[in-house]
């Protein structure tokens, strides 16, 4: 059973269809590993066992009818606590939500458990999901799985750490800015981004709602597409048959390969060498409207944060960590004209770069320009919290602003990988690269 804790979210679903895999053991197994942990306080904020093993038994039944809903039906996931869990505590990592209970599942959670799937428990995460670092002092702070002392990314800190220290085969986060794949690149694991609006974010404590979007973080790009297809009640993508021949890649220089650091870079172009033996076509592009972009990042991340928030904020403003209550504070410094104006200039933007990259299969950066900080260093000093969230999530808010999907792959160098990024809504195509992609990178 110890092997289970390895294997990836797909094959635990073929071990319960052939039969080899019990679903109530399996959830017993992950239940059993994440509590006896060492570091599971900083990882879940709550378990959720009866629902578990409620859902595990329903799961096992249907296996011996031979009805089961997905290949995941019976497979444990943890969920960020910014989903929604009837009758279970939802967070969202800030004192602000302190007791809060919803009465109902979160869309995309009720969605997932129609599959069949079964929720393990909550995650820890960055406070209200407005950091790209995953240091919370409110709460708890995840480890990143290659250094305890590290921070594991954000926002969805503790989703990344359940499944790289095999407490979760498979887990759910949302992504603003880059919280499924900064988290996903500093502990080896694959994440994807969706479009904006492709799932709804029903039952979803909100950051943005204009670029929040919900994706998996996962040890396979099989097991992603897979979630994709449970969140959304579908099989997933058809990966079969993935090839990189006749590809055509664009490596970005605008702004991407600025000031990277060592380890990143170089797991960056051995990457991607390995892709082009695969047979793919590699260019580089600049991308101008690429920093106008950024340039407008203020009124409309802080200032649609600001105004969502403002009131519950304002009502107790001292129960929150001081970095994130100012960055929501910055919202203030915006006018309604403001954020209408930058939502104009960014559309005629994202029309530019969509008709720029059109020709492309995808875009290619490094996923993070930097490693994990370590978390005493982000307390000690502010302004290194600041300018080191700030270039965390450099690289990966160019796929929010932008519109576009994205995927982070592990490139074999630990803590460093790979992005894709396509266009709107081509979800299935960049899951196909991606699994072309990992496999060319194995």
């Amino acid at each position: 059973m110890q092997d289970w804790l390895k294997m990836s979210a797909a094959a635990l679903g073929r071990g319960i269809e052939s039969g080899d895999i019990d679903p109530v053991s399996l959830a017993e197994t992950y239940l059993d590993a994440a509590t006896s942990h060492p570091m599971s306080g900083r990882i879940y904020a709550r378990l959720t066992p009866e629902r578990a093993l409620s859902e595990a038994k329903a799961a096992a039944n249907r296996a011996k009818a031979g009805q089961r809903r997905s290949l995941l039906d019976g497979v444990p996931i943890s969920w960020k606590d910014l989903f929604d869990t009837a009758g279970v505590a939802t967070e969202a990592g800030s004192a602000l939500l302190k007791d809060r209970i919803p009465t109902r599942d979160a869309e995309v959670l009720r969605v997932a458990t129609s599959m069949g799937t079964v929720c393990i428990g909550k995650t820890h995460m960055s406070e209200l999901a407005f950091s790209g670092l995953g240091y919370n002092p409110i709460t708890e702070t995840a480890p990143c799985v290659h250094d305890p002392d590290a921070v594991s990314g954000g926002s969805s800190s503790g989703a990344a750490a359940s499944v790289a220290h095999n407490i979760a085969p498979l887990a759910i986060g949302s992504d603003t800015g880059g919280s499924v794949r900064i988290p996903s690149v500093w502990n080896d694991l694959v994440g994807l981004k969706t479009t904006a609006g492709r799932l709804t974010l029903e039952g979803v404590v909100p950051l943005v709602k204009s670029f929040d979007t919900i994706g998996p973080l996962a040890r396979t790009v099989e097991d992603a597409a897979l979630a994709l297809g449970i969140l959304e009640g579908t099989r997933g993508p058809d990966l079969a048959g993935a090839s990189l021949a006749g590809t055509h890649f664009g490596v970005l220089k605008t702004l991407a390969l600025d000031d990277v650091e060592d380890q990143p870079r170089t797991a960056f172009e051995s990457a991607i060498q390995r892709l082009q033996a695969a047979g793919a076509q590699i260019s580089t592009i600049e991308a101008p409207e690429v920093l106008e972009a950024i340039s407008h990042a203020g009124p409309l991340f802080p200032g649609e944060a600001y105004g969502i928030w403002r009131d519950a904020i304002e009502a107790n403003p001292d129960v929150m960590f001081a970095q994130v209550l100012g960055r929501f504070r910055a919202g203030a410094d915006f006018s309604a004209p403001d954020y209408v104006a930058a939502w104009e200039t960014l559309h005629k933007l994202r029309d530019i770069w969509n008709a720029r990259i059109a020709g492309f299969d995808a875009v290619l950066t490094p996923s993070c320009p930097i490693m994990p900080p370590k978390i005493a260093d982000l307390a000690a000093d502010e302004p290194y919290y600041v300018e080191r969230n700030l270039k965390t999530l450099r690289n990966t808010r160019i796929g929010n602003l932008m519109g576009s999907c994205s995927l982070t792959l592990p490139t074999g160098l630990p803590s460093c990988g790979i992005m894709l990024t396509t266009l709107p809504l081509h979800e299935e195509r960049l899951l196909r690269l991606g699994a072309a992609a990992e496999a060319a990178l194995a």
